[in-house]
């Protein structure tokens, strides 16, 4: 009977949890509010900048912001219009650019973003950049992380533990944050996020990136750029479970038709 018992709480609490994806409409499990990952990352954020300071290259640091702000207004615009602000309340948008070879960006809940130098020749521009800044920003506001790290902690915790997971667990709950969000150049290999979660977080981020201005036709030439970047190597670890290059460029060509029709509606 306790069994018993615990499962129904187990299904009652996932099935309370299902929310919607923006602009997608995708169901998903949300178990963790995001007050507390709010509160994780920005943490998290600052211990990674402490060990990895931002650039000093002022006109590399300014593109980049500069990118990430024009997002976060259509980002926030467009929330503001479906009367979802709500969604993005304790948010505190931050852009920060570190010198490292390594081709990747990620974005935390809450805003914070990192973006690696080493991407910035493959992005070669600002429509360029804002291709994967749209895309990374598109797996925060999709709540991803959340989504892994509710699945995470419900196999780890069987769904009566996730009240007290973070503060009786608190150092494996860190890692599963950090795996969740990508944060460090090799944890994509650890924990990926999935192929849905990357195909969603393309067509999110090639919307978020043309009601900021920027141009969604950029979006192929990039990802070629990116699928050919290893130079015959393996692959960088950004692309680890992203779709085949083939599969991505088709559907972003999908795509582009309802991204320029959602900027012309809502783009800043």
């Amino acid at each position: 009977m306790k069994r018993y018992l615990i499962a129904l709480l187990s299904l009652t609490l996932v099935i309370s949890a299902c929310k919607k994806v923006p602009i997608t409409g995708r169901r998903q499990m949300k178990l963790l509010p995001n007050s507390t990952l709010n509160s994780m990352s920005f943490t998290q954020y600052q211990d990674f900048l402490s060990q990895n300071p931002p650039s000093q290259n002022a006109q590399q640091t300014a593109m980049v912001r500069e990118v990430g702000t024009n997002i976060q207004r259509a980002v926030t615009k467009y929330f503001r219009e479906k009367g979802l602000s709500k969604e993005l309340q304790g948010y505190k948008w931050e852009f920060n650019l570190v010198d490292d070879p390594t081709v990747n960006a990620w974005c935390m809940p809450g805003g914070k973003v990192v973006v690696y130098s080493g991407l910035l020749p493959v992005a070669q521009d600002k429509d360029g950049l804002a291709v994967v800044m749209g895309h990374e920003i598109a797996h925060a506001i999709a709540n991803h992380g959340n989504e892994r790290m509710s699945q995470g902690l419900a196999a780890q915790a069987g769904g009566t533990a996730l009240s007290v997971a973070i503060s009786n667990k608190p150092q494996q709950t860190q890692q599963l944050f950090m795996q969740a969000y990508g944060v460090g150049a090799q944890v994509g290999a650890i924990l990926p996020f999935s192929r849905l979660h990357e195909s969603e977080a393309d067509e999110m981020g090639l919307i978020f990136m043309a009601m900021a201005g920027y141009d969604p036709e950029a979006a192929v030439p990039f990802w070629q750029r990116m699928s050919q970047a290893s130079n015959g190597q393996s692959p960088p670890e950004f692309l680890s479970t992203h779709p085949s290059p083939s599969t991505r460029i088709k559907k972003l060509r999908e795509s582009i038709p309802r991204a320029r029709a959602m900027a012309a509606k809502y783009g800043i």
